[in-house]
């Protein structure tokens, strides 16, 4: 797993250079899931000092399996890294690292296989004030490329995560993650800014 790790962090750094702070959270019976913020130059020619990204090291040391298959790989399965990306200085933002790690730490605690179009609940606001407790799994490959890794391994892949208001949530369940994300794209949705309101749901 630490050789994963190792190649993990080097692809993040390559896409979006040197962190400039890192936290370390361990939950009982899983390992140890890292945060990585990467702000201001280190976000280098992809978004500048305008914003500030959040990354997971350690999600992708295991693969995920349903918890209930008996049978689960211990080395094939997807596995994944998430990605926070928000408008820097609008909002303490920094204290969504631990929410960050829990959801890094889910496919370990509770059997959640993480994919794109998958919803992910933090069950807290993501920071402070924050209008939004869950997340939209997006499609990987715009930010950081997939990292292949030696066979039978599957690739990591770094899944970005759109933060959801509680109303977009539910009208998410009902519609679907497509229709959600037509929605933001059709409203011009500023989907990094930190304090933004819900889209508007109506037809």
């Amino acid at each position: 797993m630490a050789n994963v790790l190792e190649l993990v962090e080097a692809r993040l750094r390559m896409a979006l250079g040197e962190p400039d702070a890192r936290a370390a959270i361990t939950f009982v019976g899983t390992d140890r899931i890292e945060v990585l913020r990467f702000t201001g130059d280190a976000a280098g020619d992809r978004g500048g000092a305008d914003v500030v990204r959040y990354a997971t090291l350690g999600m992708s040391g295991q693969p995920m399996a349903d918890p209930a298959d008996p049978l689960a790989d211990p080395v094939r399965g997807p596995r994944a890294e998430l990605l926070l990306t928000v408008r820097a200085r609008r909002a303490d933002t920094d204290k969504a690292l631990r929410p960050l790690a829990v959801l890094a730490a889910s496919p370990q605690v509770e059997g959640v296989i993480v994919a794109p179009g998958g919803s992910l609940e933090v069950g807290e606001p993501l920071w402070p004030g924050a209008p939004f407790s869950s997340v939209l799994v997006a499609e990987p490959g715009g930010l950081v490329e997939d990292l292949e890794l030696p066979a039978p391994m599957d690739p990591v892949r770094f899944l970005p995560l759109l933060p959801m208001t509680a109303n977009e949530a539910a009208w998410k369940r009902v519609h679907g993650a497509g229709a959600l994300e037509a929605r933001w794209l059709a409203r011009g949705t500023d989907l990094r800014d930190p304090l933004r309101r819900s889209v508007s749901l109506e037809d």
